[in-house]
């Protein structure tokens, strides 16, 4: 396994990162995977000898209980919460209040304590802001919870940040109030989809960010079971929740290319679309 440093924050990741959204299978997150906790840990375990040391989570995946399952996973497994780097994120509804959702000082914090206690931990080593919230001004959700020991680092997920400005902008307010920094941008980058190129990736770049891909198979669809034009008979995830949007002709076009590279190597396309996506400094 690489190990790759996470922005300028000195802290080393291993290239590959456990997503948990397929943990659990509650309220939306059904759509996409109901993983039970022996599931959790078999995945855990052979994650961990792997060399894989990062983990992704979030409040909002399966209200909450993917970070109960994660947290009980390492504890079943007998792992040590400090050579792990957990993340976790705040921002979706997660009750039928009118504060229970945003980006406000009271939620973030209330969301805080909540994810520590689910997680089974003292500290959350990078807490990201999952979506953008219109409603609270920038200095509304610029809480630091690490005064308290909470947690270590901030990152924003892609659809926080749709423009390089907004990034930016938040980055300056940093500097001129010296509150906590975003050390990372999590966001949707694969071979088949590279938006993030033109403008995200060489601002990272300039101001030491770290990137977090989400979804580098497009949702499955780079994982090499999908053939062009047999979409409507399939029966896996994408048949019941399409997403992330894919321009699949593309997508297709690329796959055309990838599986006789992968049969020529004896690897699968999957392997072959991760590690484009990896190679890419």
């Amino acid at each position: 396994m690489k190990y790759k440093l996470l922005g300028n924050t000195g802290l080393k990741v291993s290239e590959l990162c456990l997503g948990t959204m397929t943990f659990g299978g509650k309220g939306w997150a059904k759509m996409v995977g109901s993983l039970d906790q022996q599931a959790v840990d078999k995945i855990m375990r052979r994650s961990i000898d792997a060399g894989i040391n990062f983990i992704d989570t979030a409040n909002v995946y399966s209200e909450g209980l993917a970070e109960e399952l994660t947290g009980k996973s390492i504890r079943n497994l007998g792992l040590k919460r400090d050579d792990l780097v957990v993340a976790t994120k705040v921002r979706g509804q997660m009750g039928e209040g009118p504060n229970d959702s945003g980006l406000t000082r009271k939620h973030i914090l209330t969301q805080v304590d909540a994810s520590l206690k689910r997680l089974a931990t003292d500290y959350i080593d990078l807490y990201q802001i999952h979506s953008f919230d219109p409603l609270t001004p920038l200095a509304g959700d610029a809480v630091d919870p690490r005064r308290s020991g909470e947690k270590r680092q901030g990152s924003l997920h892609r659809r926080q940040q749709r423009r390089g400005w907004r990034l930016m902008k938040a980055l300056d307010f940093s500097n001129y109030t010296r509150v906590e920094a975003f050390a990372s941008l999590q966001a949707y980058y694969t071979i088949a989809g590279r938006d993030l190129e033109r403008e995200m990736i060489p601002l990272l770049k300039d101001q030491r960010l770290g990137l977090l891909v989400w979804s580098p198979l497009a949702g499955g669809l780079l994982s090499g079971k999908y053939r062009r034009g047999e979409e409507k008979g399939d029966t896996g995830r994408r048949s019941g929740f399409d997403f992330p949007p894919v321009d699949k002709e593309r997508a297709f076009n690329i796959i055309d290319v990838l599986r006789p590279m992968a049969e020529s190597r004896k690897a699968s396309v999957a392997r072959l679309a991760l590690a484009g996506c990896c190679s890419r400094k």
